[in-house]
């Protein structure tokens, strides 16, 4: 009896097995998502722009045109300028000065701020159709007569100079002698560079005119090549 007690009771169910862990099944394409090589950067060159785009042309661009503003001297110059002029600029407001001389320092040192802003971030390098050293340099020369021509003026409609006034003077003077110092850098800035020839010339032009320069040349040796023959049959009579 105690048998068949033991036959009657039901077995236990077998424990259903553990189902596949979802990582097990994803660590396999993960693992070789990781595995697969990424795309080192290209090598660019440290001198020029190279194929660098976005925000990696803009931090070059930016480094390289503080680098040569700075180091050229055309920063120090300018802001000795505008230092010289706002001062001058405060001086004459603390005395009567005639309105053509605040105009003038005013309107120079607005001038020299645009330049000081375009070169510190990097403007110039997105906007190539525009000759910027030469307008710089230009700038620096009416600059300088600007300036002088104001000195001349303030010395000339006043007898007696107050201690502010004559200081100012001497300031535009002086913002006018950085001017002039800043003019001889960029002579030495363009010495042994050459004229880039088709600059403002758009890419369609450029190329048929670099078409018609290939041509030339095959037709200059087309005839060359033909007198040859000739001159060996001369040769043979």
């Amino acid at each position: 009896m105690a048998d068949k007690g033991k036959k009657g009771k039901p077995k236990a169910a077998p424990k259903p097995a553990a189902p596949p862990d979802a990582e097990a099944h994803s660590t396999p394409d993960e693992s070789q998502e990781e595995e697969k090589p990424r795309k080192p950067k290209s090598v660019q060159p440290k001198d020029e722009v190279g194929t660098r785009k976005g925000c990696r042309r803009y931090r070059w661009e930016l480094k390289d045109s503080n680098k040569e503003f700075w180091v050229m001297g055309h920063a120090e110059v300018k802001l000795l300028s505008l230092g010289c002029l706002a001062i001058a600029l405060l001086l004459f407001m603390g005395s009567a000065a005639h309105p053509i001389l605040t105009l003038i320092v005013t309107m120079e040192m607005s001038i020299f701020s645009f330049f000081f802003i375009i070169h510190t971030f990097a403007v110039q390098r997105y906007m190539p159709f525009i000759l910027w050293p030469i307008s710089d340099l230009l700038n620096d020369v009416f600059s300088t007569m600007f300036l002088v021509g104001a000195v001349v003026f303030a010395v000339r409609i006043r007898q007696t100079m107050p201690i502010n006034y004559f200081i100012a003077v001497i300031l535009i003077s002086m913002a006018g002698l950085f001017a002039l110092i800043d003019v001889c850098i960029q002579r030495k800035h363009f010495r042994g560079k050459r004229i880039r020839r088709n600059v403002l010339i758009p890419p369609a032009k450029k190329q048929i005119i670099k078409e018609g320069e290939t041509v030339k040349p095959k037709e200059a040796e087309k005839p060359s090549a033909a007198a040859k023959p000739k001159e060996k049959k001369g040769g043979k009579k």
